[in-house]
């Protein structure tokens, strides 16, 4: 009778400790991502008049929370009949995004959620030829070339995956409202670099992304 009391208490004792141990935990990997866009650059290939490079930066601070930056550069140019028009700039944005997924099933690896950031863009614009009619005849005139800085907010949801080990593909769908054009109303630009059309408060767009990740810190969540 001792030696199973005994033997018992050991059975319950062994089961304890790997309890305590962390067998209802699984080790989360937080991450460091870098990665880029290449739709723009797919864009142009396609032979559109638009140029676009863009990377981000995404620094996992818990299983759901990650900071998130970009930067990048655009050109844009715009001709027809009556006037040509071009602008060119560097973009900056910094914000936080949400994995939406449970991270017992994301576990590093997936992402469904969306991004929320402010956004700078520090361009310059200019329409060398604008051609107009009125009752005298044809006139012809032109805008020189001006510096701007425009600011927008920019939501992002989206959805990423792992298809190797730390590398992700995934897309993001970009809604942008603009707060600041740099101009007045009156004179807003065809285009902001970063943003889109610059004639409207509201700009829609796309990127698909590429990304390496570099785990820095596991945590570990109960099952």
């Amino acid at each position: 009778m001792k030696r199973t009391f005994a033997f018992s208490f050991s059975i319950l004792l062994q089961l304890f400790m790997f309890s305590a141990s962390g067998a209802d935990t699984i080790a989360f990997p937080l991450k460091i991502r870098a990665g880029a866009d290449l739709f723009g650059p797919a864009y142009r290939i396609a032979g559109k008049n638009n140029i676009s490079f863009e990377g981000l930066l995404i620094i996992d601070r818990d299983t759901s929370f990650s900071w998130v930056v970009s930067a990048g550069y655009q050109k844009y140019f715009f001709s027809q009949y009556n006037y040509e028009y071009s602008a060119k700039g560097l973009f900056f944005k910094a914000g936080t995004e949400i994995n939406a997924i449970s991270p017992l099933v994301s576990r590093g690896k997936y992402f469904a959620g969306a991004g929320l950031k402010y956004a700078v863009s520090f361009y310059t614009y200019e329409a060398p030829f604008i051609s107009s009619e009125n009752y005298w005849g044809e006139v012809n005139s032109s805008i020189g070339r001006i510096s701007r800085a425009a600011h927008f907010i920019e939501v992002s949801p989206g959805i990423r995956t792992e298809v190797f080990k730390n590398i992700m593909i995934g897309w993001s769908v970009h809604l942008r409202l603009l707060i600041y054009s740099g101009t007045g109303r009156n004179l807003r630009p065809v285009y902001i670099p970063g943003y889109g059309n610059g004639t409207k408060s509201f700009s829609p767009g796309l990127s698909y992304y590429l990304i390496w990740s570099i785990p820095y810190k596991t945590e570990k969540i109960n099952r």
